[in-house]
Formats: C-alpha cells, sequence, structure tokens
C-alpha cells in the first residue's frame, strides 16, 4: 500500500486528538484528557528538541500516526529515541504500513545521529511483540518503570 508520512503542524492538532482518542480506546488506556494532549501536542509539535510526530497518510487521508520522543543514554553512546506512540487505523493494519512505518523512523533517526531506537508494547499483546520481533526489535529483559511527578 501506498503512504507517506507527513510532518505533524499546528494545525493537525485536531486530526491528532481524534486519531490519539481512538487509539486510546482501543488499547483500553483508562483516560483520555484532551487538554493534556492538546497541551503536549502542542508542545512536542513546536519543539523539535524533545521530538516529532507525523501523520501516517494514505490518498491524503490521515490513517494514523506515530511520535517520536527524544533522549540521551550513555548505554548506547549518545542520543536515543523512543517510539512514545504508533497507531495505524485497524482497517489497514495487516498491509505493510507498520514496517514502512518502523523503516522510516529508522531513516529518521540515522539520519539524527541517534544511537538507539526504543518502544515499549503491552505484554498482553503478544501480535504486536511478534511483529516488533519480526522488524528487528529484542527484548531488553527489563521492566520499564515510571513516576508520574505532575499529577495534573
Amino acid at each position: 500500500m501506498n503512504i507517506n508520512f507527513k510532518a505533524g503542524e499546528n494545525n493537525d492538532v485536531e486530526t491528532l486528538l481524534v486519531l490519539i482518542q481512538e487509539f486510546y480506546q482501543l488499547d483500553g488506556y483508562l483516560s483520555f484528557n484532551a487538554v493534556v494532549v492538546r497541551h503536549a501536542l502542542i508542545q512536542l509539535l513546536n519543539e523539535e528538541s524533545i521530538g516529532r510526530i507525523w501523520l501516517i497518510q494514505h490518498q491524503n487521508q490521515a490513517i494514523g500516526y506515530v511520535i517520536l520522543s527524544f533522549g540521551y543514554s550513555l548505554e548506547y553512546g549518545g542520543r536515543d529515541a523512543f517510539i512514545d506512540e504508533i497507531y495505524i487505523n485497524p482497517a489497514y493494519q495487516g498491509q505493510g504500513i507498520g514496517k514502512q512505518t518502523i523503516k522510516f523512523l529508522e531513516e529518521v533517526c540515522i539520519s539524527l545521529n541517534i544511537q538507539a531506537l526504543h518502544l515499549e508494547v503491552e505484554r498482553e499483546n503478544t501480535s504486536a511483540q511478534n511483529f516488533y520481533h519480526r522488524v528487528g526489535f529484542k527484548d531488553s529483559d527489563r521492566y520499564l518503570m515510571t513516576k508520574k511527578l505532575n499529577q495534573s
């Protein structure tokens, strides 16, 4: 399937909010706070040093999105990146779009001198785990642990 990646812009916020809400509902996330998400999106769209966002498009229609966040790791030798969210509308899954998206992100990361690309996947989502293994991701045999600092 022929797709393209459109760099997110401020005028894409409403489209992104719809897609993000779809993703959260599909993955069973308990809360979607449009105010919080909107604020975070605007910050991300306006500060390229913290990450990037792209709409995944088919025939100029948004069918998903992907968010890449930047960090730094001594273990990996410098800049690293985290696939914060990746969503492809279920009607378009299983058609190679995920593979194209990962390849696109790898190329972006290489061009930005990023040394490692990370992601997280739900423990129950074995089909996604299998896909990520097929495209070269390895289980680090570690737990991602999180402490929220601002409970707004």
